[in-house]
């Protein structure tokens, strides 16, 4: 099991940058070895070194995330892949209502290496990845991998064309709420962003489809 940094410096999983910063300047001014001496010294100075290396990976995004993967990967690697990914999946979905968008995210990753012709679980790892803008190029891939898995899901289609249009993709952006409305029913939040984007009306052919 991974040492969680988290419970080094006691900061919840979801702290902020600055939470996390600000509570590493608390613990290093009552800890720091030089107010020690003899061997609580010795041992001041370890506990330092694990506060500080801490620190150094959770203020730094790409390791922080590694370092969340590691505390919720299950210890059976030899486990069900189905069974493991509605396990991440289920922490994926938690960690999101909680609006812990890196953890959703990280658990949602997971899922999709457990089983990666689930477009349930790249829908999820879009959808969490889309709330941050650092993340856009990631959920357009994973929104991307999930269509190509489901085509005719106007659901996966819908969300493609948001977060393509959020990363500036107009064109991939159109074409994905094209085809949400021609394999969907009649969704007036489908047309307005079509007709936002293309600045046509989007047109209704038989059945509700696009025309």
């Amino acid at each position: 099991m991974a040492r969680d940094f988290y419970s080094v410096l006691a900061v919840p999983r979801n702290a902020t940058e600055d939470q996390i910063r600000q509570r590493f300047r608390e613990l290093a001014r009552t800890r720091h070895p030089d107010r020690f001496q003899g061997a609580e010294k010795l041992r001041a100075e370890k506990e330092f070194q694990e506060l500080t290396q801490a620190f150094n990976v959770l203020s730094d995004p790409e390791r922080r995330r590694r370092h969340d993967v590691d505390l919720v990967r299950p210890e059976e690697s030899s486990a069900d892949p189905r069974q493991l990914f509605r396990v991440y999946l289920q922490r994926g979905v938690k960690a999101y209502k909680e609006k812990n968008y890196l953890e959703a995210a990280s658990n949602f990753d997971l899922a999709t290496q457990a089983d990666p012709k689930s477009g349930q679980g790249w829908h999820h790892l879009a959808q969490a990845c889309s709330h941050q803008r650092n993340w856009l190029s990631r959920a357009v891939d994973a929104i991307e991998r999930a269509c190509q898995l489901e085509s005719m899901n106007p659901g996966y289609l819908k969300q493609a064309g948001r977060i393509c249009a959020l990363s500036g993709q107009t064109e991939k952006a159109i074409q994905y709420y094209r085809q949400a409305l021609e394999w969907g029913d009649d969704d007036a939040t489908v047309r307005q962003a079509l007709e936002e984007l293309s600045g046509s009306p989007a047109r209704r052919g038989l059945f509700g489809r696009s025309s």
